[in-house]
This record gives C-alpha cells, structure tokens and sequence, in this order.
C-alpha cells in the first residue's frame, strides 16, 4: 500500500483555493467556480478563515476513517487542508487546554448535511477524549441519543431522505481533563402539523414506519397495529418506502439505542404505545347528525378504533368520545358546552394528536437528559453543538418558514457580530490599529419581527388575544398599519404606494426582505398555527387517562389546578427559546460550519450553480469573505512563515539561527515587499492582499524547482563518485583473491607429489614386516594346535569319569524320593477324604463372586443421582451384598455429582434444603417454591437511575431486595414497599421515592410467625423495649414469602448464632403499637380470584380469607 502524502499546509497541492479569504479576483462567479473545481476532486470542506464550508457529497467518502482522525489530532487548524476534524480538533483543544467553553453552529437548509455534520463533530470528540469504563459509557450514551431523537424528529422530505423536522442544540460537559461527563438537549419547534399531514412526496416521522416494518406481530398485537401501510390515514402512501433506506432495521437500533442511552423496558413500552395511539387517531372518523335545537353537531363512524385507542391509553370511552363532540368553556363561574360539528371534530382530533406526540418527543428529550446528564457537580467545561433548520424560501412559505426564518436572522446577527468581535480581537492582541469594517446589519429586520410593540410577532400576539372575529385577513391589516413603512416589509394592502401594482405580490400575502432575499409569506394559517389550541375537554380526557405517561404528558388536564388563563402562543414560546439560545451562545466561543447542498436530486457528482448561488446568497458567505478581507486577508505565526519560505532569502536558508520574528523582517526586506502590505504583530505576520501571499508562493514554489535541480545535480555526482570508489575497491579485492587461488594450486600440486612418493616407500616396508609377521604366526599356530589336542585327551577321559559317578548319584535319589512319595500318600490318604468337599464349595463359590462382579463391572447405571436402574439380583446368597454395593455406588455417584457445585450452586441447594427443613409438610405454599430458584435480587437497584438515592444509603450487600405489600393495621389494607435484607439489618423503603422508612437490626428480630395455607402474609416480630419496635411488629405480604424467611432464617442464624424461630400457624398475635391484635386465617371464596384479602374485624381481629 502507497505511503499517503502528508501535507504540512493549507497551501501545498492545494485544488483551487483551500481558504476563501485568499481567492482573486472575489466576486459571486469565482466563489462558486472554486467551490465547483474543489467538489468534482471530492474536495467537500473549505473555509472562510475559521468557518468550515461543508458540501454534502451523496456519497461515502474514504476521509473519516480513524486514520484520518489520527492525522487531524492535535494539529494546527491551518496545518492540514479543510476538514470537519480541523473545527472539531481546535475546539476541543481550545476547550481542554484554554478552559474556553465552545458552541459548534451548523446551518444550511434540508438536504445539505447538517445532521452527519454533527454526528462527525461528536464521533470526533468521542474518538479523541480519554478512555475507561465510566468515560465510554457517557460517549455511547451521547451517540446512542441520536438515532432516538432521529427516530422520532426526522422524517423524509422532497429534498432530504432523513430530513431533521426540529432544531436541537446539544451542550456536551467535560471535566478538567477533557473528559465526558454528560450532556444535556434543547430541542426547538418540532414539525408537529407533519403528524396528520404531509405533502405530496413526503413521509410521516420516521419511527410510525419503523414500528409497522420491525415490530414483531406479537408486539403489533399489543399495540393494536397492522403491518399494512395504506390501513392509516395518517401516513403519506406515495413515498411510504424509501430507497436505501431499511426501517426494520432502523427499528431494531432504536429499540438498542433506548436501552443503552437508560430507557426501561416498560418505559420504552409506554412510548410505542402512545405512538400506536397517535396512529390510530388518524383513523377516527365523523359523520353529521342534526338535533331537536336545529344545531350540528358530529358522531364517531366506526367506535372499534376508538375503542382500541382507550384501551392503549386506560381512557374511558364514554369520556373520550364526549371530548370529541362537545367543547365546553369555562369563564369565572360560568362553565357553557357547545356542540362541535364535523370540521371541528376533525380539528379537535388532529389537535390532539398533534400535541400528543408533541409532548411525547419533549418528553422524550427531557428523559434522555435525565440518563446523559453529568453526575457530577464539579466546575464544567461545555461544548454545544448546534444542528437547526437552515433559511427556508418555498413556493409557499407559512408559518413554521416565518419563525424558521427570524431563527435564522438572529444566528446570522450573532454570526456577524462574533465574527467581527473575533476579529477585532485578534487585531489588539497582535497590536495592529483596527479599523471600522462596514457591513450590513441586520438588526432592523430582527426589531422587525421581535419588537416588543411594534414586531410581527407582537401584533400576532395581540390579534390572537383580541375579542371578537378574530382571522388571517384582520391579522394581515394590522400589519399594513403598524408596519407599512419599514422598508424591509412589502404588501400590496399597505398605505404604501409602490406595491400597489406589484402583480407578483398577491393581496393574502406580506412579503419580508431578509438578509438572505426576499421572502412572501401567506397569512392564511398564521393565527391558527400561532394559537396552537387544544381543547380543555380532550386534556382533562387524557389526564384521566390510567397510562403513566399519557397522565404525565397533560398536567393542565387535572381538575384540581385548572388554570383559566391562556397558554402563551408558539409565536412567543419560540421567541423566548431563540432569546435563551442567543444569551447561552454569546457566553461560548463560537464555530462555525456552513452546508451547502449541491443539487435537489439527491445524487453525487453533479453540482447545480444556480442552488449552489442560492445558498451562498442567503448564508451571507460572501459577505463573510468581505468581512474577513476588510483588513488582512492572510495571517500566520512568525515561526511556519519563516519555516515555509526560509529558501528564498540567502540570511535565512538553510538556517536562521535569531528570533523567528527577525527571519521574518529580513525576509521581506529582501523580497522587496512594499511595507502597505503586511503588518507585523506580536506572534504573526498579517498580509493584506491575496496577491502577495500568491506572489510568495510562486516565488516558493520556483525556487523549490530550482533546490531541487542543485539537490539532484549533487546527487548525480555523489552517486557517481560512489560507484567508482566501489569499483575500484571491488578491482582490488578481484586481483588478491586471484593471487591467493593461484599460490593455493601450486602448493597443492607440490603436495600431491610428495604424498606418492610417501606412500610407496611406506608400502615396501610394510609388506616386509607382514612376511615376518606370517612366518612367526604359523610356527605359533603349530606349537598351539599339538597342546590343544594333548588337552582335549586329558579332558574327554575326566568328563567320562565324573558322568559315570554322576549317573550313579541320581539313581540313589530317585529311588528314595519314590519311597518317600510313598510314604506321604499312605499317611494323606485318610485326611484328603475328610475336607474335600469344603475345598470344592470354596472354589466354587469364589468363581461365582468373581464372574457377579465382572458381569456387575459391565452393567453398572449411569452416574446420574436420580437414575434408578440397578441390575438385577443374578443369586439369592448375595441379597445383602448386592444391596450393599447399590448403596455404596449411590452414594459415591452423589459424591462425584455434588463435586461439580460451584459455590454459588452449593450455597442455592444449602438453601432449598433449609427450606425443606422448615416448611415441608408444614406449609401449604411449599410446594409451588420448590422448583422456583432463590434469585434474592427481584430489584435491579444498582441499575435502575429510580433507586439510586436507596443505593446511596444502604452501603451492606443487599441479600434480597423484593417488593411486599406491608398490612395497615387500621383497615386492613396493603401500601407498597420495599424489603430489603442485609447481613445487619432488615430495612423496609417506600418503592416510589426510594427513602428508607424502617431500619431493623438482625438481633431484634425474635420470630417470624405464617399460617399453614398457601398465601404469603406473614409477621416479624421484634423485640419488646427495642427501638426498632416502637410501632410494634410488621404485618407483610410477598410472593416469595419461603425464599425470603429461608433467607431471613439463615442471615439471622449467621450473624446472633441463634436459631430464628419460625411460627407456623393459623392463629397468631401480632403486637402493633401497644395492642395485641390477633390474625386469623381462614378459607373462603375470593372476588378478586384467588388473591388472599385482609380484612379488620374488630380492635382485636385481623381476617385474612385464602381461597
């Protein structure tokens, strides 16, 4: 693989112009000529100075590997070309080390990339922090946020397939090392008229599709949904799938994303299930009925979905269908119902699915803040990323692109001012004289819109407010009275003259010059949309609704805190939020990233010039080059400057052994450089003019052509004189190893010769030795021979000697070993008859011993204990034997079986055996208990966040932590709580709070008393004069009443040594307070089914019926 060319500057290889402050001639055509030449070299970052301007490619690109991450890491902004990492990089490092708290500001409109342009800042972030269990725990919380909120705030437009329909704003906490901690969204203005209609080529929110593709058809039953599309009214048809894109897929990342960011499984089951209900809202339908009164008034089609939809949210549907047809309005005591007819049924109903999914996504937000935010309360550093809705000009522009658009006017005004600031900044710590730079501020058109008294959004206000007929066209008159001579707002009905005329401005509308261009807003809808109503009927039907959440997401619904005032407009709650936002973004260092989308068809490769100009008008991009232009176009630290164009003054190449500053002044004095186009500052060199800098890198890049032509001339002759030298050396050593070969050949051939003549003298004296060797050994051999047959003479005549005594020894022996034979068997004869029959029976016996336990070796059972296979007995004489060795193996099998306990396995069966001890045969829920495993934790309190204050205080191992019904003494009746069982104490805590509410040590606990049936109540007593017994004993209800007094039993024996005693009766005394009650248990039928129910009798008797 090709070693990547590293670059050391903005400058080298550079496509175009990296930095549009450096462009010339700058005028609209060779800004976008640039951008055009940098996109079709998949160049898609460029900057304005500091700014990052991001073309969305429609394509994958190989420039956000980890790689490249690496490479980017703790550069210098300018030291690489353009790139998202580069922004990212300086301000986190400006963040980390500067303590300067950073905002990340991404604009563009739909379709430009504003959304990956904010996954790729955070990735970046997440990439280059510090590492550990707890820091990457918060990263992937942070990431894992964005697929949820993508879910529910995007959905696909004409323009863009994973379009944002929200503006978020997220603040990302650091602590002094750079490290995450949390992170807290802002969310602003969701597309909620998007949840009941869409226009023609555009979807609904992404998650409806996603549940209908991904949910199992077991899920979709729960939630009373269908997987066919076309079955809901509220989802668009014609786009309903979307190409590329996989929602079951993105359904199940989701479903993964909420686990990981806290979400808890009966949480996220609340959240589909209101999702499922907006759904099938869209499916009511009504018809016209007339009544006596003559009055209209509406009725429900077909009552099964609304049916459906009560049972999803625990809504009666008596309550639900009356909201539907009657308004009822409420004035000081007056309360006054009204019939609603079809058209405003149809508006209460959208109404209500509107904000219902509206305060689900808020909902939404807030608890993704409750998982992500920091833990800690330490001094924060905060980086806040900012992905909102870019300046929008359609067709037909309404409300949400009016309020979308003043948004926008404000970043723009806090863009130009912080831009300058920045600027003007620079300029006094450098020590250069700033100068006045002019620019169009667009302040007026601000004051405009927000003007407390006289701005659009003021006089909307106060028209929606105002009694009597109330409607778009008396809104619009309004404004051509208050506002007709401000020279950015146009209208045809205006007092002034010049538009009377203007047939491209139509009489329903008012026409708003921005600093992006002109933009004509139709006034129809302006009062509704701003009103945003839902009647208080349809809140108080969802207040008393039994879903937690439904109930949560309307609190104005509760009778008790009816607030007849009106709820503020949209106008003025999204004044107020861009009003928090601008405050929050001038207290941070600002960064900016600009996208730009290439074309409408959504494909790579093609650039359209006549968007792209469009973009770059209403983004103000050239004014931004102006503004940075207006003093010095270029500026660098003295030290880079002087390292990248050191080779064109004499003084200071190859070395400048002064101050960086100095090689910098004798540098330009040698280039000539008039002394109007530079500036020296403290740390930098400021070029005033694009020509000089471009004149310097020509200069750079001619007598780098001409170092390169001396560095290869040298190297030519350096290669040159090397191969002589080598040559020479090599003649050398050729000539001495050939001398030394050539002495080598005559020495051998010397040698040669003298070994021959060697070897025939040394043959003729060895062939003469050899012959009187022979001589000498044959006259041996024959003196040897004679004595060996003397020898052998003397030998044969002595061995015939010796056999012949020998014969005669042996026949002595055999003849007495005869007789003695003879003599054994006549005395054995008699005893041999005698203990014969004993010889066989033993011999026999233990032939059939042996062949049992050969045959027993080869049919023994498996080695499971509770295998009963045992061979069968094969003769009567080995009954007990048999039984024995059935016996033995057993428990031998136990043994092997039991060794194969883990500690955890030994300690479980240790338990179930002292249950068995207690309650076998003497307790009627035994039994069912048997089977069900000792699990002691029923609580995740160290991972549910809702305990975590219960954590905190209880610092022992928690043995069992379970949920029990504790019996009020008064009325019999049960309160939810806590029981938790430590090596000390036994603690009861309130479940929905988590504070603890009674703390018992273990030696106080004197005896837990039961009744025999199969229920699960069940007495502590305590001891009398203790101070946990001041309330006396505790009366308690569990379903797994036997793990919990095995447990309670154990732990109290472990830690007092003595046994806990353990009651088990029908009938016993309960002490409460000074009283002494008595709790009967007795049989009967139960309403409830078989649930056990507790009644008070009287001051002295407690009756619990078991079924």
């Amino acid at each position: 693989m090709a070693k990547m060319e590293v670059k050391t500057s903005l400058l080298d290889n550079m496509i175009g112009v990296g930095d549009m402050v450096l462009l010339e001639p700058l005028d609209e055509d060779s800004f976008i000529n640039n951008l055009k030449k940098r996109y079709d070299h998949n160049e898609v970052y460029t900057y304005i100075g500091s700014v990052v301007i991001s073309i969305n490619p429609y394509r994958s690109l190989p420039i956000y590997t980890p790689e490249k991450v690496e490479e980017y890491r703790n550069r210098n902004f300018y030291e690489l070309s353009p790139h998202i990492f580069a922004l990212s990089d300086e301000a986190y490092r400006s963040l980390r080390d500067q303590d300067k708290d950073q905002c990340i500001l991404i604009t563009g409109e739909s379709g430009a990339g504003k959304t990956e342009a904010s996954k790729l800042v955070m990735s970046y972030v997440a990439a280059v922090c510090g590492k550990g269990a707890e820091v990457n725990q918060v990263k992937e919380q942070l990431l894992q946020s964005n697929p949820v909120l993508e879910a529910f705030g995007n959905a696909k437009t004409v323009r863009n397939d994973n379009s944002s329909r929200f503006g978020k704003y997220m603040d990302i906490e650091f602590d002094f090392k750079g490290d995450p901690l949390g992170g807290v969204i802002s969310n602003y203005l969701l597309e909620k008229s998007r949840v009941v209609k869409q226009p023609r080529g555009e979807r609904n929110f992404h998650i409806f599709y996603q549940i209908l593709s991904g949910a199992s058809e077991d899920f979709l039953c729960k939630l009373k949904l269908e997987r066919d599309f076309s079955r809901y009214n509220y989802l668009g048809l014609d786009s309903a799938k979307v190409n590329g894109v996989d929602d079951a897929a993105n359904f199940r990342t989701v479903r993964n994303a909420m686990q990981i960011v806290g979400f808890m499984d009966h949480e996220t089951q609340s959240v589909f299930e209101v999702v499922a209900a907006v759904l099938k809202l869209g499916n009511i339908e009504f018809k016209p009925e007339s009544r006596v009164n003559g009055l209209d008034e509406s009725k429900i089609k077909d009552k099964n979905e609304l049916k459906e939809i009560c049972e999803l949210t625990g809504i009666d549907q008596s309550v639900l269908e009356r909201a539907f047809s009657f308004r009822t309005v409420e004035a000081k005591q007056e309360k006054v119902s009204t019939t609603l007819n079809v058209a405003q049924a149809y508006y209460a109903r959208d109404a209500l699915a509107k904000n219902l999914y509206s305060r689900l996504f808020s909902w939404l937000v807030t608890r993704i803040n409750e998982s992500i935010k920091a833990q800690t309360k330490v001094r924060k550093k905060v980086m806040g990323v900012l992905d909102i809705y870019g300046f929008e000009i359609f067709e037909d522009n309404s409300f949400e692109q009016f309020i979308i658009n003043y948004c926008n006017e404000k970043l723009q005004q806090i863009f130009i001012e912080l831009t300058l600031k920045e600027e003007q900044e620079e300029y006094i710590r450098e020590g250069i004289e700033w100068t006045h730079i002019e620019y169009f501020n667009n302040a007026i058109i601000c004051d405009l819109i927000e003007n407390n008294q006289t701005g659009i959004l003021a006089m909307l206000d106060e028209e929606c407010l105002r009694p009597g007929t109330v409607t778009d066209d008396t809104f619009l008159e309004k404004l051509n009275q208050v506002c007709a001579t401000h020279q950015h707002f146009e209208s045809r009905m205006s007092k002034c003259s010049r538009f009377l005329n203007d047939t491209s401005l139509p009489h329903s509308c008012f026409r708003i010059q921005h600093y992006a261009g002109k933009v004509m807003y139709q006034v129809e809808g302006f009062v509704d949309k701003n009103n945003d109503l839902l009647y208080r009927d349809l809140s108080q039907a969802m207040w008393k609704a039994s879903h937690s959440l439904i109930k949560a997401l309307f609190p104005e619904g509760n009778p008790a805190k009816i607030n007849l005032k009106r709820p503020p407009t949209a106008g003025s709650q999204f004044k107020a939020s861009v009003a928090t936002l601008m405050k929050n973004l001038q207290t941070k260092n600002p960064n900016y990233i600009r996208c730009i989308k290439p074309n409408d068809k959504k494909a790579a490769h093609i650039f359209n010039d006549a968007l792209v100009c469009h973009q770059i008008r209403y983004l103000g991009l050239l004014e931004n080059v102006r503004v940075r232009r207006a003093g010095y176009a270029f500026r660098q630290a003295y030290e880079p400057c002087l390292e990248r164009y050191k080779m064109l003054c004499k003084q200071t190449w190859p070395h400048w052994r002064g101050p960086a500053r100095a090689g910098v002044e004798v540098l330009f004095n040698e280039l000539e450089i008039p002394e109007e186009e530079f500036s020296f500052g403290r740390s930098k060199i400021f070029i005033r003019n694009p020509r000089t800098l471009f004149k310097l890198e020509d200069l750079r890049k001619q007598r780098l052509e001409d170092l390169a032509t001396l560095i290869e001339k040298i190297y030519r002759g350096w290669k040159c004189r090397t191969r002589f030298l080598l040559m020479k050396k090599s003649q050398i050593v050729i000539a001495s190893w050939y001398r030394r070969y050539a002495q080598q050949k005559k020495y051998q051939k010397i040698k040669s010769s003298a070994v021959i003549v060697q070897s025939y003298i040394r043959g003729w004296k060895a062939r003469k030795l050899l012959r009187e060797l022979k001589h000498q050994k044959r006259c041996n051999e024959a003196a040897t021979i004679i004595a060996a047959y003397w020898h052998g003479t003397q030998a044969r005549r002595e061995l015939k000697r010796l056999k012949e005594e020998a014969r005669r020894k042996h026949a002595v022996a055999v003849i007495w070993a005869y007789w003695l034979g003879l003599k054994v068997r006549r005395e054995y004869r008699k005893f041999f008859r005698a203990n014969a029959g004993r010889k066989i029976y033993e011999f026999t016996l233990q032939r059939l011993m042996q062949k049992y336990f050969l045959e027993m070796k080869n049919k023994m059972p498996s080695l499971s204990p509770i295998d009963k296979n045992w061979p069968v007995r094969p003769y009567l004489f080995l009954d007990s034997t048999h039984k024995e060795l059935k016996r033995i193996f057993h428990l031998w099998r136990c043994k092997k079986y039991r060794d194969q306990f883990t500690d955890q396995q030994k300690l479980i069966y240790e338990e179930k055996l002292e249950a068995s001890e207690l309650f076998k045969d003497k307790k009627a829920l035994y039994p069912a208990s048997v089977g069900q495993p000792f699990q002691g934790a029923y609580l995740e309190i160290s991972k549910n966040p809702k305990y975590k204050k219960l954590k905190d205080a209880v610092d022992e191992k928690i043995i069992i932590a379970e949920v029990v019904n504790k019996i009020n003494r008064a009325n019999g009746k049960a309160t939810s709580r806590i029981f938790l069982l430590t090596k000390n104490n036994v603690l009861l805590a309130d479940q929905k709070s988590g504070n603890i509410k009674s703390e018992v040590p273990l030696g106080d606990v004197t005896k837990v008393s039961m009744s025999s049936q199969n229920d699960g109540f069940f007495a502590v007593h305590l001891k009398e004069g203790s101070g946990a017994a001041g309330k006396g004993d505790f009366l308690l209800s569990s379903d797994h009443l036997i793990e919990m007094a095995t447990k309670l039993y154990r732990t109290t024996l472990s830690q007092t040594k003595q046994k806990l005693n353990i009651e088990i009766s029908d009938e016993f005394l309960v002490q409460f307070r000074q009283d002494k009650v008595c709790v009967k248990f007795i049989q009967g039928s139960q309403k409830n089914g078989n649930i056990p129910t507790c009644k008070r009798k009287n001051n002295r008797l407690l009756e619990v019926a078991v079924p």
